[in-house]
């Protein structure tokens, strides 16, 4: 287990002469959190089976050898090898990979003494605060960028099809070989995993947020992987024609449309059928195969859950109870 309360040592800092203007601040704060933060930042190299690996950051949360990097560098590798700041290297397990928020845990036994850094709360981000994004892009090491959050509560899309959620918009410069590295607040907390860049854009970068990388860590050291709950459908979203929408006194004008039924599935032994429209689950509405995919989280895992859905111009009701995917 790891403890996200405890820093990594801070070396003493010079204090600020009498006269100081912003940008010699400005400068200060970006080089304070790159002497921080800068020695737990690792490369990540991997080599999945029958494919080309890939190669990125990662960063060291723990001061048992636990490193936070993204899925897609990890890349369906079972074991990495890391290249430390100082020139060791060490291999590392991969002890759970969830591609569906492009966050992978590793453990390594990393030499005594390696610095870590701390995992803040990004909800305590603001538009405008400085970030410090700091990792290995295109292998130049220990490469630091600032910039500030452009935006929060982004959406983005993981590899796999599904919504990133509660990501984190910023200008600070990314480039290949940033991913998985940590995005940094100007206290020196680590509020973001790095994941992304906009080909062809200026400045616009994503990082998946501290707590959904917290999450992860939590699900992985206590079951070993990410759950998630399962109806055993395959849908698609539907508009709905605004008459119907109204007549059933329906809020939203769109629904997911089931076109597939997994036998034995939880959504068979509730006696969903192929064709029916899924208005609202739980309670909540199902305007489209996104919101599905957000209420069918591990809480929803055992539960009976209402299911609304248009069946014949008519709401009818069904119980369902989903499995673990």
């Amino acid at each position: 287990m790891f403890d996200a309360d405890i820093r990594p040592d801070e070396p003493d800092e010079a204090p600020p002469p009498a006269t100081e203007s912003p940008l010699d601040a400005y400068s200060r704060v970006v080089a304070g959190i790159a002497d921080r933060v800068g020695p737990a930042v690792l490369r990540v190299e991997s080599r999945a089976s029958g494919r080309r690996g890939g190669a990125g950051s990662g960063v060291v949360i723990a001061s048992d050898g636990l490193v936070l990097t993204n899925s897609h560098v990890v890349a369906g590798a079972r074991h990495v090898r890391l290249a430390l700041p100082d020139g060791r290297a060490a291999e590392a397990d991969v002890l759970g990979d969830d591609p569906d928020t492009d966050i992978a845990l590793l453990r390594a036994p990393l030499p005594a003494g390696v610095p870590f850094a701390r995992l803040g709360d990004s909800k305590h981000l603001r538009r405008g605060h400085l970030v410090v994004a700091i990792g290995n892009p295109l292998g130049f090491s220990s490469t630091v960028t600032a910039g500030v959050v452009s935006a929060l509560g982004r959406s983005l899309r993981s590899r796999n099809g599904r919504l990133i959620e509660d990501v984190i918009q910023t200008d600070a410069a990314l480039n290949p070989g940033n991913s998985g590295g940590p995005l940094v607040s100007c206290a020196g907390d680590v509020v973001g995993i790095n994941t992304a860049m906009i080909g062809g854009a200026q400045n616009i970068c994503f990082a998946v947020s501290s707590n959904t990388a917290l999450f992860v860590v939590g699900e992985v050291i206590a079951h070993g992987r990410v759950r998630r709950a399962h109806l055993g459908i395959a849908g698609q979203t539907l508009p709905l024609p605004r008459r119907l929408a109204l007549t059933l006194g329906i809020g939203s004008f769109s629904a997911v449309r089931i076109g597939e039924i997994e036998p034995d599935s939880p959504a068979a032994q509730a006696g969903l059928q192929v064709g029916d429209i899924l208005l609202a689950l739980d309670g909540k509405p199902i305007a489209g195969v996104d919101d599905l995919i957000r209420t069918l989280a591990a809480d929803a895992i055992g539960r009976r859950l209402d299911a609304t859905i248009i069946r014949n111009a008519m709401i009818a009701h069904r119980q369902v109870k989903p499995r673990e995917r």
